[in-house]
């Protein structure tokens, strides 16, 4: 029985620290601060995440409650509601977003030999971004469409256990592709897209720096083929061709071949096109590739179902903000302790069991390992199960 450390307090130690600290030093997060630091904000912000809070008024009373138990938690200040509110607002939401990427590339680090199910020793990433609602009376600046608000989310995920490399968060009304614009891309790594990104101009940029894409094409792409492959008609593989573009505008976008691939899902019978720059990979492979790009559809599901980027305690830009980054780096911490404890339950269920015994003092494997199969029982048939690898 452990008699020190809550739930709550175990999972906090998986986080690097040292790299915090720097992340606020570099943004000055503490300056002229006296209490309630930046990692108290994120204690109690990734606390309202992991138990599923509703508002601010709920974090406070639920802490609160608690008392003495905040100190051994990491909170070294007493929780207010309009504290967390003005911090919420003015702390710069940079600290946080470069934190999680100190997360996100431990999380790569430990994911990187895991399989998606597709052999290929280059790195794939799919890209896709999702909109995240929001009252237009409470949130003015995210004037979206039809009188309604938004934000969108535009992420780089990492098909190698699905963990989100880059993200971008937008006001709802930009559009999809200009994300492209500030994606990095790393060589010899392949990028799979829907048909919104289809932007040559901008996926030239793929080639000029040695990645490889993948994008679904619209029916209104204008090309002349002048090179065709042997495909096996087995693999729903249709037609495999190099093409050069004839439209007007993607002629001075994009002068160089590409690949063009036409493909029949056996499943629904539907037909897919996809334009790529990669001349090597078999056919039926590149297909697989973008049937893999459902993953980060399957991210974003996920992500609404189980942490909270729904309803926000902040109405500001920056608040939003600073959330959505929380709840990102919840996200993988929780994925870095499964990893690291090789535990063999899911994400679901490790939220789950932080979500009913935060405050409980039990040993973090025992928590996760005898109380899994009952937390398990009670999830949702219907809940996504990508994570349950």
């Amino acid at each position: 029985m452990n008699s020190g450390r809550t739930l709550f307090s175990q999972v906090m130690e998986f986080l690097p620290l040292r790299e915090f600290h720097e992340c606020v030093k570099r943004y000055g997060g503490d300056y002229k601060v006296k209490t309630f630091s930046c990692l108290d904000q994120f204690y109690c912000m990734a606390f309202a995440q992991l138990t599923y809070r509703e508002s601010l008024r709920d974090i406070e009373a639920c802490l609160r409650s608690r008392g003495t138990r905040l100190y051994h938690m990491g909170i070294r200040s007493n929780v207010s509601r309009n504290t967390l509110a003005n911090a919420n607002s003015v702390r710069n939401w940079r600290l946080y977003a470069d934190f999680a990427y100190v997360l996100i590339e431990i999380a790569r680090g430990l994911y990187g030999n895991d399989s998606f199910g597709i052999e290929l020793k280059d790195t794939a990433y799919a890209f896709d971004s999702t909109t995240i609602d929001l009252c237009l009376a409470l949130f003015p600046w995210a004037r979206f469409h039809q009188g309604k608000g938004a934000v969108k989310m535009h992420t780089l995920l990492d098909l190698r256990g699905n963990i989100p490399t880059f993200i971008e968060i937008s006001e709802g009304n930009v559009h999809d592709v200009n994300a492209l614009d500030h994606l990095p891309l790393q060589a010899g790594a392949f990028y799979i897209m829907d048909r919104g990104y289809m932007d040559f101009a901008r996926l030239s940029r793929f080639t000029q720096q040695g990645a490889f894409f993948v994008v679904r094409t619209r029916t209104n792409l204008r090309f002349v083929p002048f090179r065709w492959r042997t495909v096996d008609p087995l693999t729903g593989v249709l037609c495999d061709r190099t093409i050069r573009l004839t439209g007007h505008q993607t002629t001075d976008s994009y002068a160089l071949p590409l690949r063009h691939i036409k493909y029949r899902d056996s499943a629904t019978q539907k037909i897919f096109e996809f334009a790529t720059n990669d001349f090597e990979m078999p056919a039926f492979t590149i297909t697989q590739l973008y049937k893999a790009r459902w993953k980060v559809e399957l991210f974003f599901k996920w992500l609404k179902q189980h942490l909270r980027i729904k309803a926000f305690y902040g109405t500001s830009f920056n608040a939003v903000r600073i959330q959505i980054w929380i709840s990102v780096s919840v996200y993988v911490l929780i994925a870095i302790i499964r990893k690291r404890l090789a535990l063999s339950v899911s994400l679901y269920t490790m939220l789950q069991i932080c979500s009913v015994a935060a405050f409980e003092k039990v040993e973090l494997l025992e928590a996760f390992t005898e109380k899994a199969a009952l937390a398990t029982e009670f999830q949702p048939d219907n809940s996504l199960t990508l994570f349950d690898l």
